[in-house]
């Protein structure tokens, strides 16, 4: 199909010359408004204003410039449609065939502190949202152009073909609805901002397709990764996976509490080594250690840059993925000798809510970021936790928030040496953390993510020589628990608040 005339109304004026130049070298007529005309004209380019076209002038502070019969019509007329045709002649409507917009900067506006609803208001674009629905509808017979990475090979193709296939129109509709969608969505999140509620009454998700997977859990189940902000950037490796980025982040939710140098040893998301140490090296030893049977093909994190002596350590072993704020060229050179590790880079940064689809609908929640000090439970046991034992429970507690419940974690040196995740009871994740740990547990202190039921797993911890317990308490059966911890000279604090996660 010829294109003859193209309407060109754009905010954002990156590329736009150099399209329009193309385009009129083509022999389109050129249609614009306010100041992309001024623009277009400014560099010598043809150009016909709307207001010529539909004898009316731009209204209301520009606020009226394109909704008009005339724009709207030779945009919509179906060109195959003899009651259209008719239509279009007796009142003498242009044809236009292509449609070049973009939107009022919305998001940037109300992204700005302390900005004023009236701004805000102003910047919620009406005409070019309508235009460019207007056009996708009628894909067939309108090219439509919301993004400037499209210019050059569009211009391109009609320079070769004169056209574009019908699949390449309907691409660039997706595109357009996509594009309007999401800055429909803006404007609502801003509203909704307004009612000063944390929950909104609609959930509104968009997020463009970052990359696809391989396949996700398994190799029979398709996959693709969508976000709109990425805070980690892939410096070296394979592609990474479905399972990869879930154990990300786990690593990433992890580290954001860990203030002393940490190193996280991740598999199948739960945590099965992590230590701080007053040096990261020494860190990633003991947490690999902590579990090194684990640790194999596991997913690493560390809160510190990673170094050559640091690389050379971590490629020792199998290593899936490895997570830090930043590498040295050395240790990237070490990491070339493992072509499969995966190295990334992590900003940090965290968002305040998660999603998750559950019984065909959506769980939306605060994310737990409860950092509340363990020091500032109630020792509900005959005897105090020693100094130690309190820097070691206050570690096992911030560790115990990221494991899979039941979680169960024993700790010993600012560094777990027993963990029992995702049991269907307490008193065997203790069991298994026992398990874990061996005569390493001896000494430790443990930490339960939810109240203990009954004596139970304080009988079995005291039997493997653990010396102090925090839970959140509020059980029936408290007092039990606390009678048991003191018959084993256990110290045992409550904290009031509980760490399930599911």
């Amino acid at each position: 199909m010829e294109i003859r005339r193209a309407l060109i109304s754009v905010y954002d004026k990156k590329g736009i010359v150099d399209l329009a130049r193309g385009l009129a070298d083509l022999g389109v007529e050129i249609l614009s408004t306010g100041g992309t005309a001024k623009l277009l004209k400014s560099k010598e380019i043809n150009v016909k204003e709307v207001s010529e076209v539909t004898g009316f002038p731009e209204i209301l502070s520009g606020r009226v410039k394109t909704l008009h019969p005339l724009i709207h019509g030779g945009i919509l007329f179906k060109r195959k449609d003899a009651v259209h045709q008719e239509e279009v002649k007796k009142f003498a409507i242009p044809r236009i065939d292509m449609v070049v917009v973009n939107l009022y900067p919305f998001r940037e506006v109300v992204s700005k502190p302390g900005v004023e609803v009236e701004e805000a208001l102003g910047n919620i674009d009406i005409g070019g949202p309508t235009m460019i629905r207007a056009a996708a509808k009628n894909f067939p017979g309108v090219i439509v152009l919301v993004d400037a990475e499209d210019y050059l090979w569009v211009l391109k193709e009609l320079g070769k073909k004169g056209d574009l296939s019908f699949d390449k129109r309907r691409e660039l509709a997706e595109k357009a609805f996509a594009h309007t969608a999401s800055y429909d969505i803006a404007i609502a999140r801003y509203f909704t901002s307004l009612r000063g509620e944390e929950i909104p009454p609609y959930l509104l998700i968009e997020a463009p397709r970052f990359q696809d997977l391989r396949y996700g859990e398994n190799p029979h189940q398709k996959s693709t990764f969508y976000s709109s902000k990425v805070p980690w950037k892939k410096k070296q490796g394979k592609e990474i996976s479905y399972n990869n980025l879930l154990d990300m982040d786990a690593v990433m939710r992890i580290l954001r509490d860990f203030s002393d140098p940490t190193a996280v040893v991740i598999k199948h998301t739960n945590p099965c080594g992590l230590a701080s140490d007053t040096d990261i090296y020494n860190a990633y030893v003991k947490a690999r250690e902590a579990d090194s049977v684990s640790a194999f093909g596991s997913v690493v994190g560390v809160n510190r840059p990673v170094d050559q002596k640091l690389a050379k350590e971590i490629v020792s072993t199998f290593v899936e993925v490895i997570i830090a704020p930043s590498f040295s060229a050395n240790a990237l050179k070490e990491f070339a000798t493992r072509p499969s590790l995966r190295a990334i880079e992590w900003e940090g940064g965290s968002d305040k809510w998660e999603v998750r689809s559950a019984a065909s609908g959506f769980l939306y929640q605060a994310k737990d970021l409860s950092q509340e000090s363990v020091r500032k439970g109630k020792v509900v046991s005959n005897r105090l936790p020693e100094e130690k034992e309190w820097d070691d429970l206050e570690f096992a507690w911030k560790v115990a928030k990221h494991v899979k419940s039941n979680a169960i974690v024993i700790v010993k040196d600012k560094c777990t040496v027993g963990i029992g995740a995702g049991q269907m009871s307490r008193v065997d994740a203790v069991k298994i953390a026992i398990a874990k740990g061996g005569d390493k547990v001896r000494g430790g202190v443990l930490a339960s993510d939810a109240f203990f039921p009954f004596p139970d797993s304080i009988e079995a911890a005291a039997k493997a020589g653990i010396t102090a317990i925090v839970e959140p308490g509020g059980a029936k059966r408290d007092e039990e628990c606390i009678r048991a911890a003191d018959q084993n000279d256990i110290a045992m604090v409550f904290t009031g608040k509980r760490h399930f996660r599911h």
